[in-house]
């Protein structure tokens, strides 16, 4: 998300960061493209227009003009006005109520509604501890309900069964009931959505509402959609006393125009982005974080929350114990690391968070993908077990070997044992030398032609 917006705001920021004095004329200029950046990434022009309008008030006053580095102050105010915009701070759920705490879930169909349910459930369960049920109350689509059902099997949650033959507040009613008897902390109830906004549904999810009295009213909306997911949630906020909004599909989303708009168009907060398709793909919006990655100044916060829940730390611990004790890194670590990558979403996942890899060229960044980390986990699995102790033993005739069982060349096996020899420099550096021989090594494996953890970009 924000790829297009990030390159052009960011390129307008940092030419004026390095100087010294800025003049009304140099700001104006850089707000016209700032302008222009904003409606190319689909943002609603008067979200637009009051954005523009409020970093001139500020860039054109003392602020700005007096500072001693008016280029780094100008970058404050543009990111504390996209901050603003988006609204301010992260918005959590409000779970502090009698159990079970309700959480009705609406929007169009098509917009993710059902497979955010599941990947919310997951999130409330894991982060927050919460004993979780779902339900289902789209009595039009039976898809939509064994879908739930699959959902909530896969994420391990309690799941109420429901059918095309009841009323749906009949269903949401009779899951409250259940949930109180099996002392669930929180219900989620998916909804029905149409194609357009129509009377039926509008006039189905408000007596679902009524019927419910839900703490939490959370509209679903594919960011793709653009400027129309912004008129989209401002009529479900006319109809309904929402109090967030979810936005989903932005791993597909370029320009981020929606992120940018929902919060002002409709006045309630961006609670959650779904982030990629797996059940683990929902983030809480953080505002700040967003601004900062959209002038590229990466979301490291974000970075280090994903690696403190996705990392293996009994294999991390193992591994740098191993290190620090001087043992030899084997091919069975290197594939722990490679496997610890996929598990944070992958080489394009992690990017996305670094500061300044808005300055990387858009024909580089398009060539870091996952494939080399596939293959060679693949190769690795094609080697015995003592092949993997004592990669030493991998001679021409076992490569040629592993290279049939793995579906690769011969080549493609060199090309990872010549990986794992620089892993493994790097790490009997960090054993031997302290800090300076891992920086040593880690400059080893990002030199040359290679991409990043030495990984070729194809």
């Amino acid at each position: 998300m924000f790829e297009s917006l990030s390159q052009r705001l960011s390129s307008t920021v940092q030419r004026l960061r390095g100087r010294g004095r800025l003049t009304e004329d140099n700001i104006r200029e850089a707000l016209r493209e700032v302008r222009v950046a904003l409606l190319e990434a689909d943002v609603a022009l008067p979200v637009v227009q009051a954005l523009v309008e409020r970093i001139k008030v500020r860039a054109i006053g003392q602020e700005v003009l007096k500072s001693l580095t008016p280029g780094q102050a100008l970058i404050k105010v543009v990111r504390d006005e996209l901050t603003k915009l988006m609204g301010s701070a992260a918005d959590e759920l409000n779970l502090n109520v009698p159990a079970p705490a309700v959480i009705l879930m609406a929007g169009l169909q098509g917009a993710g509604k059902t497979t955010t349910v599941g990947k919310l459930a997951k999130l409330l369960k894991e982060r927050r501890k919460k004993k979780v049920m779902v339900v289902s109350c789209d009595v039009y689509r039976p898809a939509a309900i064994k879908q739930l059902e699959t959902l909530a099997q896969q994420v391990d949650v309690l799941f109420f069964p429901s059918s095309t033959g009841q009323a749906p507040v009949d269903i949401a009613k009779a899951a409250v009931s259940e949930a109180r008897k099996q002392f669930v902390d929180v219900l989620l109830v998916d909804t029905a959505g149409r194609l357009a906004i129509d009377p039926a549904m509008m006039d189905e999810i408000k007596k679902l509402h009524a019927g419910l009295d839900p703490v939490e009213t959370l509209f679903v909306v594919d960011s793709m959609t653009g400027q129309d997911a912004a008129t989209t949630a401002r009529a479900f906020a006319d109809a309904l006393p929402l109090t967030g909004v979810v936005l989903t599909k932005t791993d597909g989303d370029a320009r981020g125009g929606a992120a940018l708009s929902v919060r002002y168009v409709t006045g309630r907060p961006i609670k959650f982005i779904g982030t990629a398709e797996k059940m683990d793909g929902l983030d809480v919006f953080h505002p700040d974080r967003v601004a900062s990655r959209i002038l590229d100044m990466g979301d490291v916060l974000s970075l280090v929350e994903e690696v403190e829940r996705k990392v293996d730390k009994d294999k991390a611990a193992k591994l740098a114990e191993k290190v620090v004790k001087g043992k030899k890194f084997d091919l069975n670590d290197m594939h722990d690391q490679l496997e610890q990558m996929l598990n944070m979403g992958g080489l394009t996942t992690l990017l996305d968070k670094l500061p300044g890899i808005g300055a990387i060229p858009e024909k580089l960044k398009s060539q870091v993908n996952d494939k080399e980390i596939h293959r060679s986990i693949a190769i690795i699995r094609s080697m015995t077990k003592k092949e993997r102790r004592h990669p030493t033993l991998l001679n021409g005739s076992r490569r040629a070997r592993i290279a049939r069982g793995s579906g690769t060349s011969p080549a493609d096996v060199n090309k990872l044992m010549k990986q794992y020899q620089q892993m493994e420099k790097m790490m009997s550096k960090m054993s031997g030398g302290g800090l300076k021989g891992m920086m040593r090594g880690m400059k080893g494996m990002l030199g040359g032609r290679g991409g990043p953890g030495g990984f070729p970009m194809h």
